[in-house]
């Protein structure tokens, strides 16, 4: 029987790498999760867990503080810590602290169910490798891999009712975590990104139907009409009745 502990403060974070373990472990294996580093020191006193998950950013004492007091008590645990956070001198912590792999966030499952069957080898092994194990991931090619994938989801769906947290969760992320990685590798914010979308589309009805403001706004998947005229005339500097008259009027110029 192993013993797993994951230790992660974000609530959406914890029940998807809970749900990831719970595909491999064993029915004879104990899975024990916990939000802050005081109470992970408190389980793995109690529990003695084989197998720890670890966050870096946590409530009452952080992840490294936390790994030092335990590794007092459990030097041999097959320790894994999962990080937002590049800042090389967390790794060199780890490294000191005989981590076997640091991860950096978001992580996809299949990752993550390669590190929990490989920590679970690792932990049936007598004598355990103690190295860290960085090279599986690439953090830049990881994020613009997550990002494409969620910019794919965006453009299927635009066009009905998108927040962000229905798309944080298509790619398995913590949904402020992806609101700051968004909007470093688009240049904007998610709701800027949707909403150009939306009234790139809904310049293209003005400009194609007779539908009125109001359909056209649920045709783009506002539910507030005059929040769609608020945004429309942000982005054109125009009200989209406006638009529509200058269209025809261009049309009826481009025909004498």
């Amino acid at each position: 029987m192993s013993v797993v502990m994951i230790v992660e403060d974000e609530l959406m974070e914890l029940e998807f790498l809970q749900s990831i373990a719970l595909e491999i472990l064993r029915t004879e294996d104990k899975l024990l999760t916990c939000e802050t580093g005081l109470q992970a020191i408190k389980l793995a006193k109690q529990y003695r867990p084989d197998i720890i998950f670890m966050d870096i950013t946590l409530p009452e004492m952080d992840g490294i503080s936390s790994l030092q007091e335990i590794r007092r008590f459990l030097p041999d645990a097959c320790v894994s810590i999962l990080s937002a956070s590049s800042d090389f001198s967390y790794a060199q912590a780890a490294i000191s602290l005989r981590v076997h792999e640091y991860l950096l966030k978001p992580v996809k499952p299949e990752i993550l169910r390669q590190m929990i069957r490989k920590a679970l080898e690792q932990a049936a092994q007598p004598e355990r490798n103690s190295l860290i194990d960085t090279s599986p991931i690439e953090p830049a090619e990881e994020r613009q891999c997550f990002i494409k994938e969620a910019v794919d989801y965006i453009q299927e769906n635009y066009k009905g009712e998108l927040t962000l947290q229905m798309v944080a969760d298509h790619v398995y992320m913590n949904p402020q975590y992806f609101s700051r990685i968004f909007k470093k590798e688009m240049g904007v914010t998610y709701t800027d990104y949707v909403n150009r979308l939306k009234i790139a589309h809904a310049c293209k009805l003005l400009e194609t139907t007779g539908y009125p403001a109001y359909r056209i706004s649920a045709e783009c998947g506002f539910t507030d009409p005059s929040y769609f005229n608020r945004v429309f005339y942000k982005q054109m500097n125009m009200t989209p009745k406006e638009y529509k008259k200058s269209v025809l009027a261009q049309v009826q110029k481009n025909n004498q």
